[in-house]
């Protein structure tokens, strides 16, 4: 009895140390990831603002501005940090599918995660319609796997869904919307070893955000609610046409894809050829819209949450000047300017059937946005959860889950899921030699 006192006596603190050691480390990840998506907004923010700038000296300028600024991402991301291009979301599902080792950190390595950043910022300087919310969940994750490598923890899957989690949350300032996206979208289920996780995570991440830019609502506060049938004819239309337009999009963005690889492949000096003329797309819309398609779209979403209706023509130069963007495989989301299209498509839907613009923006995210993403728990909860607006949830949540069965008629593939693949298959096509054996996980 007494020897296994004199070993508990001296393995037990160690042990304790250990333990805290690796919370702490997990703690500090969490308020990393919080920073960092705070830094990024801000950044991003900054970015926008110096392209309103430059156009305000002169409309024309993103003719020239524009093309050249996809040219210069596009070829960034390809030689200096590939695997940045698109979104950020299918690298994170992509490396929670892949064994532990170098395909899973070369996705989300920070080097990556600081190009990824970079060049998204420089997109939106170029007037790129790309949102930071994609790119934040991939930093996020990045984050808690290099926490995960430094201290040893094992539950590297886990700690993936918890930095994406916690990235979406300090996005938007929506920490369930965090969790809901964790759930839904990134693991397609909740496994009980990981709901500690994601919580701590998004709790810890939330604060940090919470205090550096103070509690809002991201789109802004409305009270709008559906009060007759009128109001739940927009609502079925929102749903079913939002939800067509989002499955719309899917589909030509991942045809598009397609598309351009083959194209890429057949020569390569398409390579830069192929970005530019996409910006010049974008520039093209932007003009014709008045600039209102450039960048992210968030002021124009969020003043068509609170009753100011943009130009009729918005949503569709949105649609295209996103579509564009996304399929020129430069960095950037799409969680915002779709979310931007969606409010966009639903305040004109209302505005022609005489309901009100604020009731429209909010339906018309909801079912565009589940339908390009399939997603439509997260759709809801971020669109209740963003304007505050609970007396809408059940108006919010028939439009998400028509948007989303209407979206699988025109889609069958789900977006980020789909685009993962390809991440997955080019692991997969790597030399044997060059992946060393994974441990257990």
């Amino acid at each position: 009895m007494g020897k296994w006192r004199e070993i508990a006596a001296r393995r037990l603190p160690r042990l304790m140390s250990r333990f805290w050691r690796r919370r702490a480390a997990f703690w500090g990840g969490a308020v990393g990831v919080g920073l960092a998506s705070v830094l990024f907004a801000k950044a991003a923010d900054g970015g926008e603002t110096l392209f309103r700038e430059i156009r305000a000296q002169g409309s024309l300028w993103p003719l020239l501005i524009t093309p050249l600024g996809f040219v210069l991402c596009a070829w960034a991301a390809f030689r200096l940090f590939p695997g940045s291009q698109g979104s950020g979301i299918p690298q994170a599902i992509a490396a929670r599918e892949l064994p532990r080792g170098l395909a899973r950190r070369r996705l989300l390595s920070l080097r990556l995660c600081a190009g990824k950043v970079a060049l998204t910022v420089l997109a939106l300087i170029c007037g790129a319609s790309v949102g930071r919310e994609g790119p934040t969940v991939q930093l996020g994750a990045g984050i808690m796997l290099q926490v995960s490598r430094l201290r040893g923890l094992q539950n590297e899957r886990g700690l993936i869904l918890a930095g994406s989690a916690a990235g979406i949350a300090a996005a938007f300032n929506a920490p369930l919307a965090g969790v809901v996206f964790a759930i839904e979208e990134m693991s397609r289920s909740f496994e009980a070893k990981t709901n500690g996780l994601v919580l701590t995570t998004v709790i810890i991440g939330g604060l940090v955000s919470l205090g550096v830019m103070g509690n809002y609502t991201y789109f802004g506060v409305t009270s709008a609610t559906v009060t007759g049938w009128r109001d739940w004819g927009l609502t079925v239309f929102c749903g079913v046409a939002g939800g067509f337009l989002g499955g719309a999009f899917s589909r030509w963005l991942l045809g598009l894809m397609g598309w351009a690889r083959g194209l890429i492949a057949a020569n390569p000096r398409r390579r830069l050829l192929y970005p530019l003329a996409c910006g010049g797309l974008v520039a093209l819309m932007g003009l014709l819209s008045g600039g209102e398609s450039f960048g992210a779209g968030y002021a124009i979403a969020r003043a068509a949450v609170e009753g100011a209706a943009p130009p009729w023509f918005y949503w569709p130069a949105k649609f295209v000047a996103t579509l564009a963007t996304a399929a020129s495989g430069i960095p950037g989301g799409i969680f915002a300017p779709s979310l931007s299209v969606g409010a966009g498509f639903g305040a004109w839907a209302a505005q022609m059937g005489g309901a009100g613009a604020s009731l429209g923006a909010v339906l018309g995210m909801a079912g565009y946005f589940a339908g390009v993403v399939q997603a439509p728990m997260t759709a809801f909860v971020i669109i209740v959860e963003m304007t505050g607006n609970t007396g809408a949830m059940i108006p919010v949540m028939v439009a998400a889950m028509l948007g989303m069965g209407v979206s699988r008629l025109v889609c069958r593939r789900p977006l980020y899921h789909e685009m993962a693949h390809a991440f997955l298959r080019a692991a997969a096509a790597e030399p044997i030699g060059s992946r060393p054996a994974p441990p257990p996980e």
